[in-house]
């Protein structure tokens, strides 16, 4: 970081009738009182000098660094993107994270449509995780099955608590039942499985795309279910009351 470069000293032009009033040997050991610079006129367009670094400023790099912290063991941990990719998905993350940011109050500006800003809250636990290794029957950041992560980021975002298992998620009577895909929104609960059995969760979120916890030996990531291996698998849906 470069640092802010200090405005020089505003120039002061001293009254000629103080100069004419003080004895040559006096003005050159005096300086003028504060209540004298006050009075003394300042130079057209002179520049005062920087003031100190907002305490606001402050608080939004701290939540910066608090973000690049957090993120980026995830991002780094997930082989299957390339490095600029997942740079620029970070990235973006932060910038909306920061433009969610209410500097007056430090703490996150509270959304005038509140069932949207629980959906971005679900949405953002869940993008935190991305990486995060599969571990079969996983509840915790050290590793994630699929309901064990949906579960998860319900859990922490909202306090929201879900059934442990998917084939229970689905069949819960508290959410909203979804069985054309076309009618999904982000934060919706999509459901997978061969042969009318469900097997398989994730959070969707927008685009086509849906996050999860896959198999054993891969991390939690974003994959398409309109194309590839999940597209044809895809069961229902149910949208959490929040």
């Amino acid at each position: 970081m470069v640092p802010e470069a200090i405005a020089p000293a505003a120039e002061v032009i001293v009254p000629v009738e103080l100069e004419l009033a003080a004895p040559v040997a006096a003005s050159a050991a005096a300086k003028p009182t504060a209540s004298q610079l006050a009075k003394q006129p300042v130079v057209a367009g002179a520049k005062a000098p920087a003031a100190p670094a907002s305490g606001l400023r402050q608080k939004a790099d701290a939540a910066a660094n608090a973000t690049l912290a957090a993120l980026l063991p995830h991002l780094a941990g997930n082989d299957s993107l390339p490095l600029l990719d997942r740079s620029a998905m970070f990235a973006g993350d932060v910038s909306r994270l920061l433009a969610a940011y209410d500097l007056t109050q430090g703490v996150p500006a509270q959304s005038s449509h509140a069932p949207e800003g629980r959906v971005q809250q679900v949405l953002k636990a869940a993008m935190s995780l991305v990486g995060t290794p599969y571990r079969w029957g996983g509840t915790s950041t050290e590793g994630f099955d699929c309901s064990g992560l949906v579960g998860y980021v319900f859990r922490s975002a909202l306090g929201v608590e879900l059934p442990r298992v998917s084939r229970e998620m689905a069949a819960s009577a508290s959410g909203q039942l979804i069985r054309d895909r076309s009618a999904l929104t982000p934060g919706d609960l999509v459901f997978f499985g061969l042969r009318g059995r469900v097997n398989h969760v994730g959070i969707y979120v927008g685009n086509g795309q849906f996050l999860h916890a896959p198999s054993r030996g891969k991390d939690v990531r974003v994959d398409s279910m309109e194309t590839g291996y999940w597209s044809n698998r895809f069961m229902q849906a149910r949208r959490v009351e929040i």
